[in-house]
């Protein structure tokens, strides 16, 4: 969380929005930098570099043949949802030689999103397994590559072994709208659980699929 109030503005006689960090997850090549590049309202910040000789053996390149940069160290942008709520996005590097810096990123994090390529579901496993053992709330967005996915959300919940009250929704990650309802949906997520009453028999409601 970047801000817990929301007071008026010095001088501007309007209230502060509430300032939200979200994460946006996953493997490499999931298009975590291409979602935070359609949403965002301000330039995003990115640490792109090109691909070299040091990723071979270790960057695994099947079903992107075509990726020609990697993200080292961060993605940073920015989206109003209302004069009250904005959210900094923050997208984590996929590989696994950069996951020392997941712990700074998480930080203050109020939720996440794990993109996830069903080409390559496994590549997705660690990001959920980190969210998982932190007790983050996150969602589960399958990028619909070209247009197209073969699996529908309860196969891909059953394929990660994924808790009932994780949701599970389909997105394109290149679409604006797409992104903002991923985005909406896990402040929604996030909400309901905070609203749950606590104890072990608090159960949480299977979500319901959401279509780009």
């Amino acid at each position: 969380m970047v801000s817990e109030t929301s007071e008026p503005h010095a001088g501007l006689g309007r209230p502060i929005p509430l300032g939200i960090k979200v994460l946006v997850s996953g493997g490499f090549g999931v298009g975590k930098t291409t979602l935070i590049g359609s949403v965002s309202e301000i330039k995003p910040l990115h640490t792109e570099e090109p691909l070299t000789y040091a990723g071979v053996g270790h960057d695994d390149l099947a079903g992107v043949e075509g990726k020609r940069t990697t993200t080292v160290a961060m993605d940073f942008g920015r989206i109003y949802l209302s004069d009250e709520l904005v959210l900094y996005l923050f997208g984590t590097p996929g590989q696994d030689r950069f996951w020392f810096l997941w712990d700074e990123l998480a930080l203050g994090a109020l939720g996440a999103i794990v993109l996830a390529d069903t080409r390559r579901l496994a590549d997705c496993f660690a990001a959920v397994d980190y969210f998982e053992r932190r007790g983050t709330p996150f969602l589960v967005a399958c990028n619909c590559f070209y247009g197209e996915q073969p699996f529908n959300v309860a196969e891909v919940r059953d394929a990660l072994d994924l808790d009932e009250g994780v949701p599970v929704m389909l997105c394109d990650a290149r679409d604006r709208e797409s992104s903002k309802r991923v985005l909406a949906a896990l402040v929604e997520h996030v909400m309901r659980l905070r609203a749950r009453p606590a104890g072990p028999t608090s159960g949480a409601a299977r979500p319901a699929a959401v279509t780009p």
